[in-house]
Order: C-alpha cells, then structure tokens, then sequence
C-alpha cells in the first residue's frame, strides 16, 4: 500500500523548491552535488525532491551536518515517527507461524516511514529548547539551516516535515543533549608554559601562523612541480592490482625531495585535481601529466596551489594513513566518505584555538608512553569539539584518533595549521574551498624574474624562481639548494647540456645576461662558456631515422637525386648507402609513391613481413561546467536556460 503520508511530504518539498529563486535552487544543487551526482539529473521538481529525500543522498548529507541541525532533525523524526506509529491503522502483529501473506501484509503497512508534520513548539519542547535564549536561537538557526539544504519542510501551517528515513539513519546514535555552543578546543586555562614542574612544556612559537603557511606552502609549490615533471619525463607503472609499486613511490619520492608519505599524498590530490591521468598503455596502466598540467604551469605560484587544496578538501581519502596490515600504496580511488567531514571538523575545531594555546600534533605513530599523555589528551580534547561540528564522522568512526592525526599532520604539510591553530590559507579553505585565488595570491609573493649570478659560478635566485628565469638556469646549471634563497651552480657538464639543447655561446650569453640582476655576466662565466664551446661540437653524431642500402651504386645515386623524395632528405654516407630523415614507415610509402618496389629489413639483416599499426588514443576526461547547476535549476524550474546567444539577444 502507498503512504500517503510519505507523498504529501514529497509534495510538500516539490512546492518549496518551486518558491525559490534559480539561484537559490543552484546553490543547493551545488551544496548536494556529490550524492546527486550518483543519480541521474533529475527532470522536474519532484525528481529533485525524491532524489533529496532518497536513502542513498540522505546517508551522505547527514554526515557533513553539525550538532544542532542533526539534533534538531532527530528530534522532530523521532516525534513524527511516535505519531505515525500511533496514528496509523497497522495489521494486528502475525501470530508465531504465521504465514508469508500475512507477514508482508504487517510489514508492508509502513508506519516507520510516515512523515507526520510536527509543530515548533513540540521541537523545542524535545530539544528542551522551550525558554526564550541562546539555545532556542540556535535551534531556530539550525531548523533554518535544514530547510534550505532541502532536509525540512514547512508545511502551510508553519510544522515542519522531515524525510521519513531519518530514524533509520540514527537510530543507532547517542547524540546526548542539545548543545547550542561547541565546546573549547583546548581545555581551560591552557597556555605553552606554565612554568610549573612536571608539566609538559610547549616553547612559544618563534613564528606566526601565516609565516609558517608562507614556508609551507612556497615548498609545496616547489615540490608537486618537481613529482609532475619526473612523470612527465618517465610515467609510473601502476601494478595489476591497483596502486603505485613500492619501487615507483620511492622513486617520485626521491625525485621531488619529499618523504614517501608526502608523496602518496601529493599523487592523489595530483590525480584529484586532474593534473595526473591514469591511461591504458600496451605496458599496463600508467600515470602521467595531463594537458591540465600545461596550463598549470603558466599559472603564479599561488593559482597552482588552489585545485590541489580543494582537491585535499573534498577527498574520500586520508592519504597517509594505511590501515593495520595493509600496504601503503597510491594512486587508488578513495572510498572513505568520511574523511571529508573529518577535515571540515577539524579545521572547525582548530579556526576557535588561539595561537598561544595550540601545540604541535602528536607524532606517528602514536606515542603510548606516559610522559606524551599530555599530547594525547589535547588531541581527545580537540576531538570532542570537533565532533560538535560532526556528530557522524569523527569519534563513531574506527581509528579515530590515528586518522585524526595524520589528517593533522597533512594539513600542517599543506599550510593548512601552524602551531596548533588554523592559519589565514586554513581559514579560507573553511570558508569557502572554491574561493583560494586571493589568498593564495596574497600569500605567496610574485616570482622573482632576475638572478645574482656571482664570480663563484653561482645564480643566487632570492625568492621563488619565475618560470622562465628557472627553465633557463635548470638547463645551463645544476641546482644546488632551495628555500627563501635558490641556488644554482654553472659547471663544464652543465654548460654542455645547455650546448646540446641547441644553445650557441652567443645565444646563452644573451639569454644569462638578459636574466641577470645587473645585466652581465661575471667574468669567470664568460670563460667557462667560452671553452666549452670550443670543444663542443668537434665530432659529429649523424641523425638517421633509417637506411636504405641497395648493391646497385646506380640507384643509390638515382634516389638521392630524385626529385619526389627530397621530403625524405637523402643523404649519402657510402656508394650504396643513403640515409633518410624519416622513419621506416615514412620512407618505404614515400619510395613506392615514387615508383620504386622497396622491401623492409631488420636490423639481422632479414626481410620483415609489415604489418598495419595499431593506433591508440586516451579519452579526454569530463570537463565540469561552473554554471551547470544554474542552467539546471532553471530548467527545472521552467525557466529558459540563459546562455550567451539569448542573453545578449533581449528577452525571447
């Protein structure tokens, strides 16, 4: 039989989203975009409105809600549940032995899932909320909150409707009483160093938050370009199983200058944030760099960092943490829904700690020792605010302390936390992950365009390197250190690679000169660059894509003039010997185009029986459009989707 209580609460949802305007309905769209993008769009309103009230959306969305709104959702299922039960005409209960018929006819009458409207005064009543003042307030706020994320409904009486599902959903969770306020993030009377013995003592930090984000976040620019560019130059081999080889982690480890942690980190919010791809070869899946990686690299320090926070923000993953028993790998789709909402609680928690008061995360592993008792007290205590913020993801989860510390600690790696408090790029990710341009901008400097090339055959770069200024002094020299200050160092190997990439010794004293702070070079320099090209190029490596040899000298001498093939730049090495600038393939259906009956030989010396090539081509990854959930909700809505041609063509 259908509920029609169930019904009139769907229609009462689908009215709601009618009175709201496209932009309204496109920031809730946008806030439920993860589970809704696990169904299909939905068509019309009341789609939107059962594809809200589903289980599966549901499951999702409650994880991310904080302690009032899901206290307050509890409470008003929880009485809507009680009348249901108690209002509706259920079969008597089947006796034991009952038959099939009999059972399905009890089960199916549904009165669990009723959605009975529940007045605000019984709501506050519950929540014991009655009195007029702070807690009444954030029960009204939090009541607020869930009508326009679409998780209650008002019906025209003012009672407030809420998805039949909800009990199902925390039935099994003490969410203890209501508590309109988080509670501190650290406990009373807390500070670095109280002076007295036997106390833990925590030096006060030397630096500021926002100096420390500085450090951090200039190095993880450093660092995620170097892990791209060592894919670039040779992709990872992903294992059959899945994940990155122990070989490959220590490899990109090594070639980004971080710790394998770090960089299983940085390789799935790389792979997130779609600079990386996963792509099918005849060797296995490999990862490399996408086109997306080009146009990161011509972005400033800070627009680079922005897609790999947001990335860190939304990920089913935490990353650094490998559970028990399980092999650290990267490069795996996440399936931890919960870690997202475990970031978010706890940026929540540390944004309310001051500096003077937070401390260092506790190491890992966990210390079990008593004298790091005290850490990990501040950690549970931490923890118990943070589950204020989320109810569901934090401390009701397995290994709650482990996978709150490693998250601790990437966001310190990402310049998320210092010194036990959140900093200003930690705070801006909070408020808003799609909003980093400006204070990543603000934090990281402009590159530095010009170097202090000095007598000792050094480029002194004060700063973050420009992308060009580094290009040039990565292929004429050897870096030597990083930091605030980089340093490059110009030596006989490194000025002759500079040669072989098709430099002169003009050229390259034109290109150093143009990026030097004082616009000449030191003298000791010019020589270096001087000798080295007297030498270099003194012998000759010939380029040959292939040979074509025949025991008829006349031939050979006939092709080489032949005017049809001067595309294949024949030169003669020896009378019955030519050498063509293109491959194998290119040459044989060139000759044959010319009239001649060419035969493909291997390089034993034995005829090879062609076969056609197999071409292969990556799919493009899905794009996401930014006003998508605009042009839907005006859809929906019945509205005409506006879009640049009828946008500037009037009012149809």
């Amino acid at each position: 039989m259908t509920n029609l209580k169930v019904v009139e609460g769907l229609d009462a949802l689908t009215r709601s989203l009618a009175q709201r305007t496209p932009e309204q309905l496109a920031a809730l769209l946008t806030r439920h975009a993860e589970p809704l993008a696990r169904r299909p769009a939905p068509t019309e309103l009341r789609g939107l409105a059962g594809a809200l009230w589903s289980y599966e959306t549901l499951h999702h969305v409650v994880l991310h809600l904080d302690h009032p709104r899901l206290q307050v959702l509890a409470a008003t299922a929880r009485i809507s549940q009680e009348r249901a039960a108690r209002d509706a005409s259920v079969p008597a209960a089947p006796v034991p032995g009952a038959d099939y018929q009999s059972l399905m006819a009890h089960r199916l009458s549904f009165p669990q899932l009723a959605s009975e409207p529940v007045s605000r005064e019984d709501i506050h009543a519950a929540l014991g909320t009655a009195v007029p003042g702070a807690a009444r307030t954030a029960a009204e706020t939090a009541l607020d909150a869930l009508c326009a994320d679409g998780l209650a409904v008002l019906a025209g009486d003012g009672s407030v409707v809420v998805p039949p599902r909800i009990p199902q959903l925390l039935a099994a969770h003490d969410l203890g009483p209501f508590a309109p306020h988080a509670p501190a993030p650290v406990p009373d009377g807390a500070a670095p160093h109280d002076g007295r013995p036997g106390t833990s003592a925590v030096p006060a930090p030397r630096t500021s938050p926002s100096d420390e984000s500085q450090a951090a976040a200039a190095h993880l620019v450093t660092t995620v370009e170097r892990l791209l560019a060592s894919l670039a130059t040779e992709p990872a081999t992903l294992r059959k199983s899945g994940g990155l080889t122990v070989r490959e982690v220590k490899r990109l480890a090594k070639a980004a200058g971080a710790t394998e942690p770090h960089t299983r980190l940085l390789l799935d919010l790389a792979l997130a944030a779609g600079l990386i791809a996963l792509t099918r070869s005849p060797s296995g899946i490999t990862a490399l760099p996408t086109h997306t990686y080009d146009d990161w690299l011509a972005r400033p320090p800070g627009a680079r960092l922005a897609p790999v926070l947001a990335a860190w923000y939304a990920l089913w993953d935490i990353p650094t943490h490998t559970p028990f028993g399980e092999t650290p790998t990267a490069l795996v789709r996440g399936h931890d829904r919960h870690a997202p909402a475990l970031r978010n609680a706890l940026l929540a928690a540390l944004a309310d700690v001051p500096p003077d008061a937070g401390s260092t995360s506790p190491p890992l592993p966990l210390p079990d020792s008593p004298e790091d008792e005290h850490a990990l007290a501040r950690l549970r205590h931490l923890l118990r605010t943070a589950d204020w913020y989320r109810p569901l993801a934090v401390t009701e989860q397995p290994m709650a302390e482990e996978r709150a510390v490693h998250t601790l600690h990437e966001a310190a790696c990402l310049g998320l936390t210092a010194h036990g408090t959140l900093t200003p790029l930690g705070r801006a990710l909070l408020a808003d992950p799609t909003r980093l341009d400006e204070p990543l901008r603000d934090l990281l400097p402009p590159p530095v365009e010009r170097a202090h090339l000095q007598a000792d055959l050094t480029a002194v770069v004060p700063g973050r390197p420009a992308p060009e200024l580094a290009g040039l002094l990565g292929t004429v020299a050897d870096r030597e250190s990083e930091g605030h200050a980089a340093t490059w160092r110009f030596t006989p190997g490194s000025v002759r690679r500079a040669l072989d990439s098709g430099h002169t010794a003009d050229t390259l004293r034109d290109a150093l000169a143009a990026a030097s702070a004082t616009g000449t070079l030191p003298q000791p320099l010019g020589y270096l660059i001087q000798d080295i090209a007297r030498t270099h190029g003194r012998m000759r490596v010939v380029p040959a894509a292939c040979c074509v040899r025949s025991d008829d000298g006349a031939l050979i001498a006939e092709l080489a003039a032949h005017h049809a093939l001067r595309e294949l730049k024949l030169r003669t090495l020896a009378p019955t010997v030519l050498v063509s600038a293109r491959p194998p393939a290119a040459t044989l259906d060139a000759l044959r185009a010319a009239g001649y009956a060419p035969a493909l030989e291997s390089d034993t010396g034995a005829a090879t029986v062609e076969r056609l090539p197999s071409h292969r081509t990556a799919a493009p990854g899905p794009t996401r459009d930014p006003h998508a959930a605009l042009a839907l909700a005006q859809r929906l809505l019945g509205q005409r989707p506006e879009t640049p041609e009828n946008a500037t063509g009037g009012a149809g």
